[in-house]
């Protein structure tokens, strides 16, 4: 069971730790540490924020860890709670997956008290620090498997109320490309069990890969500041995309699996469409080459609907099976809201 000695009632800044009971060869009576930061300053909401959900997706851990650092109680209004890294052994590891129990900690919900270490954090999110949440953000990005148009993107949840909450704050985050999306690898997601509960959610997919351009982590920076603004737990001045002369962001959704295309063989993927662009019905995104059959002719993989490529797998190398690409179709404010 995680243990804490953080007294998250307390005014002022603290730093602590989650405590995940382990045992491993080396180590009887060993626990695994998550770094917590907890900020309280006043009345207002209380906002979770999690980076490292996936060990090997790093511009959510690095923005976290700085706003760590820097965040002081005089500015903020209400409480937020900091976890850079949660996925702790597989942030140290540079993994998607747990090393210790090779779970997806993305699919480990509602977990079990008593279970191995990723199920363990699971069940204190649901049962402790969810409860006690107004906000959740989950910043994600497509880690080493995946590579993103940077967006903020949100489920299309059944509350009307909590679905236009949600809307605003993914809003607030000012990407260029905001991405509503559907679960098509299976249940248990963290963000779907703080729906569940109510809570206004705000996830990410900020670019992708170890290779991180500083542009990324600046979108991340900001936007987050900016999310905090918004829901009223930080102070300032909210910024918008108006306001800084840039066009409104592209809403796009991609609800039904023939908007993920998986590759059909296995092989050496090449993209043959920019991230971002536009894509029509049955053009050739991209081709899987045979390795072992160079004069074999690729196998094309077609987009089974039009819109905007909104991610493409990152390592060339591809098993069968494996999601390629994303083709999200545009939609309006009022088809998100209304739908």
């Amino acid at each position: 069971m995680v243990l804490t000695s953080l007294d998250f009632e307390k005014p002022g800044k603290q730093q602590g730790f989650l405590q995940v009971p382990y045992s491993h060869n080396l180590g009887g009576w060993a626990n695994v540490m998550i770094p917590v930061t907890v900020v309280a300053g006043g009345k207002g909401p209380t906002v979770l924020i999690l980076g490292g959900n996936h060990g090997d997706e790093y511009q959510g851990q690095i923005a976290a860890m700085n706003l760590a650092r820097e965040l002081t109680p005089e500015q903020v209004t209400g409480r937020v709670i900091l976890i850079p890294s949660l996925n702790f052994p597989a942030a140290r590891a540079a993994t998607r997956l747990s090393p210790l129990d090779g779970m997806n900690l993305n699919r480990a919900f509602p977990g079990e008290p008593e279970g191995p270490v990723t199920s363990q954090i699971a069940h204190f999110l649901r049962t402790r620090l969810f409860p006690m949440s107004d906000v959740v953000i989950d910043i994600h990005s497509g880690g080493r498997s995946m590579e993103f148009v940077p967006c903020a993107h949100m489920h299309l949840v059944a509350d009307r109320e909590q679905r236009a909450r949600m809307f605003g704050a993914m809003l607030a985050w000012g990407t260029d490309f905001a991405f509503l999306y559907a679960d098509i690898a299976g249940t248990g997601l963290l963000p779907v069990e703080a729906e569940n509960q109510g809570k206004l959610v705000v996830t990410t997919e900020l670019g992708g890969g170890e290779a991180i351009p500083a542009s990324v982590h600046r979108i991340a920076r900001s936007g987050l500041q900016n999310v905090l603004i918004h829901v009223g737990a930080l102070k300032g001045r909210k910024k918008t995309r108006a306001a800084e002369g840039k066009p409104p962001t592209i809403l796009t959704q991609a609800l039904n699996r023939e908007d993920y295309l998986l590759a059909p063989e296995s092989g050496v993927f090449e993209i043959r469409v920019d991230l971002g662009a536009k894509v029509k019905r049955g053009q050739v995104v991209g081709v899987i080459h045979h390795l072992e059959r160079p004069d074999r002719a690729p196998e094309p993989v077609i987009a089974q609907s039009a819109g905007h490529l909104i991610t493409m797998r990152a390592p060339c190398l591809t098993q069968q099976g494996d999601c390629v690409a994303v083709i999200a179709k545009r939609v309006t404010a009022e088809q998100v809201l209304r739908a």
